[in-house]
């Protein structure tokens, strides 16, 4: 009986064996993984700040400048640089407007951005965008949205189309 009772334990280890070699295949298989994957190109973008946008009238002014900013005039082809492609407006005249310039990609404007040339988006309307030299000044150019194409038997403001 004296042989059974100085027998080592056999389970703790084999566990303790199967642990370690687990622990060793898992630490080649992350190594190997970590050694055929391809470089990072570019490392993790970091967010930047945005450029606090500064309005120079408003910091003129506030340094005692008292002279206004010269008006634009519309030149005779100012009208078909710009061509107004959509609204979104509220009651208030506020919102966006989609504007090609000059031939290129249309891109949205809000309300007070300016769009190039000394044009300043100014208000919207259902159909129709003003623009001017700066908010506060008179409208120089109104851009309007070409009339819906309406269909045959389609009633609109009560009168029917042929």
């Amino acid at each position: 009986m004296s042989a059974l009772s100085h027998t080592p334990a056999r389970w703790p280890v084999a566990l303790g064996t199967t642990a370690v070699w687990t622990l060793a295949a898992a630490c080649l298989v992350y190594w190997g993984l970590k050694l055929a994957a391809p470089p990072d190109s570019m490392p993790p973008a970091t967010p930047v700040a945005a450029a606090l946008a500064v309005d120079t009238d408003d910091v003129s002014r506030v340094l005692g400048a008292t002279g206004a900013a010269p008006a634009v005039a519309p030149g005779p082809d100012a009208g078909s640089r710009f061509v107004l492609l959509g609204v979104v407006a509220d009651v208030d005249q506020q919102g966006a407007a989609l504007i090609q310039i000059d031939g290129q990609p249309p891109r949205p404007f809000r309300v007070g951005q300016e769009l190039g040339s000394g044009y300043v988006l100014q208000s919207l309307d259902k159909r129709a965008a003003a623009l001017g030299a700066r908010l506060d000044t008179p409208t120089l150019l109104t851009l309007r949205l070409p009339d819906p194409p309406t269909a045959p038997g389609i009633v609109i403001r009560g009168s029917q189309t042929q």
